[in-house]
């Protein structure tokens, strides 16, 4: 039985529901007359039922295909305007237990290096990533309760945010760590994290017992019921996300939709991210292998209706996927992108062959991080560097609340402006210091709010003069 509200996996994540919802789609996906009905919800940008949007994806009418896209790029601008936020992926360890065959840190595999940083190479990896300029970053390890207990990973994020060098600083460190207990995640958020990020990789629980043969992570239910468990402990906000190409991506979808209801069903307010990421080649992994690959096609229209059905939602894309794709997915509702990125532990530091060996997926955007803002700011975006809310407390419901008024971009404008100018000052080199100076400008005029207008002037005068860390 179908239960939103439910504690239990199989009930807020429910088969037979999603079989339905399935056919439903399947029936109506030439029906004008309710996709139209569906489409006018739509407009109030208040969000869709899993059902609804399943709907949207299945639909095969040119024209009703476009007016999707349309109306994702509408919400998009409407509720994130034009910023979009950039970070890194940091590995600590590839050391894990677990048998996942998409994964090539899975324990059968002997041949890959293994490796866990000490927190000296922390230390370097992280001031290697402030002198690129990021101060966001997504930690990452395998799961192994031996090499990467949760003390080691308590221990990395102090490390992390005690490192100042020159002008960098990391402000908010994100966490994709494997499922764990209610007292570690109250632990995570008592070491001032910002986002928990899980990846369910697949709904189907059949598929997902088979792709997860061994280890903690074959336990679907513990696994599923983790962002339960996190904002259990205190942790404001989560992110969701599934490896498109191990499953039908309509079920996956649908699934995925369901989870952002039971969330906001019972802790009243959804995710606060969604990924977006499908299988890539990696050491032993060949994405050919799995029978449910998605092309761009499908790829883009599920971003522009994932967009649609849950509009807060903050929506991401790593650099899995070429410069071609990010740039479709852009207009279509993707609000963060990573840049710059390695996949390997150890790899910014000192990077080479032997870490690319131990890469967890290819990069297919291989562009370095200024590289990636320019290319932004020539197609009119704002790369932001901001963790302004995370800093203020503006997080889960209190975060949910203005932006699903639409008003989060009162803040998030100007100071998007403030970290851009930071960026420019700090590390950019001299074409897309150019770049970013006439962006910052024109977007400066369009600051409606007399007060905050003069305030972010002000604070952009002072950056260029040597101070730092303003916000709003």
């Amino acid at each position: 039985m179908y239960n939103p509200k439910s504690s239990k996996a199989e009930e807020f994540i429910s088969h037979e529901e999603i079989l339905e919802t399935l056919d439903y789609a399947k029936e109506n996906k030439s029906n004008i007359e309710l996709i139209d009905k569906i489409l006018k919800k739509a407009k109030e940008m208040k969000g869709l039922t899993h059902r609804e949007a399943t709907v949207l994806l299945e639909c095969d009418i040119p024209e009703k295909v476009e007016e999707i896209f349309k109306l994702a790029n509408e919400i998009k601008i409407k509720y994130y305007g034009n910023r979009i936020v950039t970070f890194a992926p940091l590995y600590l360890s590839n050391y894990c237990v677990n048998g996942c065959v998409y994964c090539p840190y899975h324990f059968k595999n002997k041949h890959i290096p293994r490796k866990k940083m000490t927190q000296e190479e922390i230390k370097k990896e992280v001031i290697a990533l402030q002198d690129l300029g990021h101060k966001r970053l997504a930690l990452e390890t395998g799961e192994d309760p031996v090499n990467n207990p949760i003390e080691y990973v308590l221990e990395s994020i102090k490390t992390i945010y005690n490192i100042k060098h020159k002008n960098g600083a990391i402000r908010r460190v994100n966490v994709n760590i494997a499922a764990t207990t209610v007292e570690n995640y109250k632990k995570l958020h008592d070491a001032g994290i910002g986002t928990y990020i899980l990846f369910q990789e697949t709904y189907n629980k059949e598929s997902y017992e088979i792709l997860h043969p061994s280890g903690p992570k074959h336990n679907y239910a513990y696994h599923t019921e983790a962002m339960d468990r996190a904002m259990q402990g205190g942790i404001d906000d989560v992110g969701l996300g599934v490896l498109f190409g191990l499953e039908n991506y309509q079920y996956e979808f649908t699934g995925l939709l369901m989870h952002a209801e039971h969330l906001e069903s019972v802790f009243g307010v959804g995710p606060h991210t969604i990924s977006v990421p499908r299988i890539r080649p990696a050491d032993d992994i060949d994405p050919d292998a799995f029978t449910h690959a998605i092309n761009d096609d499908i790829f883009t229209k599920i971003v522009a209706c994932i967009r649609i059905a849950v509009p807060y939602t903050g929506m991401i894309v790593s650099t899995r996927e070429s410069k071609e794709t990010r740039e479709k997915v852009l207009k279509l509702g993707v609000s963060q992108i990573s840049g710059g990125s390695k996949t390997s532990v150890g790899g910014y530091a000192n990077p080479t062959d032997d870490d690319e060996d131990s890469a967890q997926f290819d990069v297919t955007d291989r562009r370095s991080l200024d590289e990636v803002m320019n290319w932004l700011m020539k197609l009119d975006y704002v790369p932001s560097f901001c963790t302004a809310c995370y800093r203020a407390g503006r997080v889960g419901a209190d975060f949910m609340k203005i932006c699903k008024k639409q008003q989060i971009h009162n803040f998030c404008h100007p100071n998007a402006l403030l970290t851009l100018k930071e960026y420019l000052e700090d590390y950019a080199s001299a074409e897309t210091k150019a770049t970013g100076e006439k962006l910052i400008q024109k977007e400066l005029a369009s600051i409606e709010n007399p007060t905050i207008k003069e305030k972010t002037t002000e604070y952009l005068k002072r950056i260029s003069n040597g101070e730092r860390d303003f916000k709003f």
